[in-house]
């Protein structure tokens, strides 16, 4: 039987995610696709007028005293209108476009506690040649403005300033020692063509070598409910038919959450190879949405209970 099909019929039972080039075969999906479960192939307010009177001042002619800031009356107190303020996000871009130059590098083992994984991926792209890294990266960079403007501190665990990788080691350990609140990997699936949708992924319990998601698997999970919701309610796209149930999966095979010792998910997306998903998610306006829906999961995980 070919690996590829064998790779198939087997992929449930595993239960991680360089540039795409125009006319070239799809790359290899890597840590977070369901396509590496499958062993199949894969594939970016006005001022005053002139001589008015300031507030304090009208307020002072008026015989009254001028509010204290933060009264209801007087100027919002600082960090008024940013909920995230204080707060720290890190977001994992996946894959990067250097890799398929780097391939020596990427293809080296790692350890992920339960097992040895390669160091990271190409990852995949769609068939016009829009790579999976150019697309996370650029979703990554559109809700970092987004997160920012609320006030949280945002960190990247590469921003198109590395030549290729980091590991999937090094991703989660970036999260870990940023002592972020939570962590998302941003991903865009390479499965069959025939097949659709969006998924998250969240971490199984997993207690094996230097890998111990016990503290995490239930916040992870909360907040892996709150994306799939959001994600689903801003971008309109359905939940992924081929993989998870109603968007959501739980894997303990994947490196960036096995090594997290913060809440972590990661989200595919949308399948890059599917011609549906591949042209929403090549549309700036939708990564826009995409970005949105990232960022308000983000912020009702951070400021509920």
């Amino acid at each position: 039987m070919p690996i590829c099909l064998g790779g198939w019929f087997g992929w449930q039972a595993l239960a991680d995610s360089g540039p795409g080039t125009p006319g070239a075969s799809a790359a290899p999906a890597g840590e977070g696709h369901a396509a590496d479960q499958a062993g199949l192939p894969t594939g970016p307010s006005g001022p005053a007028s002139p001589g008015s009177p300031s507030p304090d001042t009208a307020s002072t002619a008026a015989g009254t005293t001028p509010a204290a800031p933060g009264t209801a009356s007087g100027a919002p107190p600082a960090g008024a209108g940013k909920p995230l303020a204080g707060r720290t996000v890190l977001l994992d871009a996946g894959h990067n476009t250097g890799n398929a130059q780097h391939t020596g590098e990427i293809n080296r083992q790692v350890d992920i506690g339960n097992a040895r994984k390669e160091c990271d991926t190409t990852g995949t792209s769609t068939n016009s040649g829009y790579s999976e890294a150019e697309y996370t990266l650029d979703v990554s960079r559109r809700a970092r403005q987004l997160l920012q403007d609320l006030g949280a501190r945002v960190v990247f665990t590469q921003d198109g300033d590395r030549p290729w990788g980091p590991c999937i080691d090094e991703r989660a350990a970036i999260g870990n020692e940023a002592k972020a609140d939570v962590a998302l990997s941003v991903h865009g699936d390479g499965a069959p063509a025939s097949v659709s949708g969006f998924h998250v992924i969240m971490p199984g319990k997993v207690t094996a070598g230097k890998a111990d998601t016990s503290a995490i698997v239930e916040p992870s999970h909360r907040f892996g409910v709150l994306l799939r919701d959001h994600f689903k309610a801003t971008t309109g796209e359905p939940y992924a038919d081929y993989i998870g149930k109603q968007g959501l999966d739980t894997r303990t095979d994947l490196g960036g959450l096995n090594l997290s010792r913060i809440p972590k998910v990661f989200i595919e997306c949308g399948n890059m190879r599917n011609a549906g998903d591949a042209g929403r998610m090549a549309d700036p306006q939708w990564r826009q949405q995409a970005a949105q829906a990232i960022t308000d999961a983000l912020t009702a995980y951070l400021t509920t209970g």
